[in-house]
């Protein structure tokens, strides 16, 4: 039971992170880009309670945590919050506008994954205790970024990773793509079913870390 107390809350800190500026950063670059939408629904806050999902934030997360805790996996958790609301017909330039919006999200989890690595590349070289707080505090905070990062950036709509392929895409194999969107959930849990995610973590995610950790 202390296991399972002490893992829930070493990821917690570093989930509810990832997950709170993975939006809040969407909203921040829709501002930018001409949407004030998320901005006037007070979305654009670093407060977490403005964000959280029951389902995609508490219950996925804590799920993945208990089943790491039953079975000895290291599988880091994944969810969602909220989305932002973002108006797109209200970019200055909808279509390629939805590129940066969308990729703003993934690129603050890739930048706390670099903040992470480095918290891990200084304990290192102080020579800290590979079994202390903060070392497992820095390393499922990169792991958790790391993951979501790559998540999001399946080509799949509703994820960032869908709405940047409509953005680049020509406007009728955009519009083609763009239906995938109501089902795209379902996709995702299959592709969770066949361990696709599986192996996105295990030989993209892992490698990535570990350049992480040695560039830092």
């Amino acid at each position: 039971m202390q296991n399972l107390i002490y893992d829930v809350a070493i990821w917690a800190i570093p989930v509810v992170l990832a997950i709170t500026l993975h939006e809040a950063a969407h909203g921040y670059v829709a501002r930018l880009f001409g949407d004030p939408t998320a901005h006037l629904m007070g979305r654009i806050t670093l407060n977490p309670l403005k964000h959280i999902d029951p389902l995609g934030t508490l219950l996925i997360p804590g799920g993945i945590v208990l089943m790491n805790a039953m079975t000895g996996a290291s599988f880091p958790p994944f969810g969602w919050a909220k989305p932002v609301p973002v108006d797109f017909g209200r970019l200055r330039k909808p279509k390629a506008d939805m590129l940066w919006v969308a990729a703003a999200g993934p690129a603050s989890n890739l930048l706390q994954a670099i903040v992470w690595a480095g918290l891990i590349g200084f304990l290192i070289r102080v020579q800290a205790s590979l079994d202390s707080f903060w070392f497992d505090l820095a390393k499922r905070g990169m792991q958790v970024n790391v993951m979501l990062m790559l998540l999001n950036l399946i080509p799949i709509p509703p994820l960032d990773g869908g709405r940047i392929a409509v953005s680049l895409l020509p406007m009728r194999q955009a519009l083609v793509w763009s239906r995938i969107e109501p089902y795209g959930f379902f996709i995702l849990i299959g592709l969770l079913y066949v361990h696709v995610l599986d192996y996105l973590y295990v030989y993209v995610g892992i490698p990535i870390m570990q350049f992480l950790v040695g560039w830092l």
